[in-house]
């Protein structure tokens, strides 16, 4: 399992942005459906749900190759999701969408 460690500049980026742009390709564009039954559009949902969202900040466990971001939130339909991510060149791509754990749910609704 991921690790995350807080960082206040996620929380500022995030609310700052008026406009989210997504990346997507072919592999994370239907991963998350097959795997997780969640759709591109319920992961972008999230982002745009910003009173919603709990930033986890950025993955210090395992070790990638670029950097990773961790948020939990909820898109439209109160579908309550945990993603990680990186951002590219301002725009984001979603590594994973998945429904939140029980400890998440819970932690998700002990911050909001």
């Amino acid at each position: 399992m991921a690790k995350f460690e807080f960082v206040f500049w996620l929380v500022k980026w995030i609310l700052e942005q008026e406009i989210f742009e997504f990346e997507w390709d072919e592999g994370n564009l239907t991963k998350n459906l097959k795997k997780h039954r969640i759709t591109s559009e319920s992961a972008e949902q999230v982002f745009l749900n910003k009173d919603l969202i709990v930033p986890l900040g950025i993955q210090v466990a395992p070790v990638t190759n670029e950097p990773r971001f961790g948020l939990l939130g909820s898109d439209f339909s109160g579908k309550r999701l945990s993603l990680c991510f990186t951002i590219r060149e301002g725009r984001i791509r979603i590594i994973s969408a998945r429904p939140m754990s029980k400890l998440e749910r819970k932690n998700y609704e002990t911050i909001r």
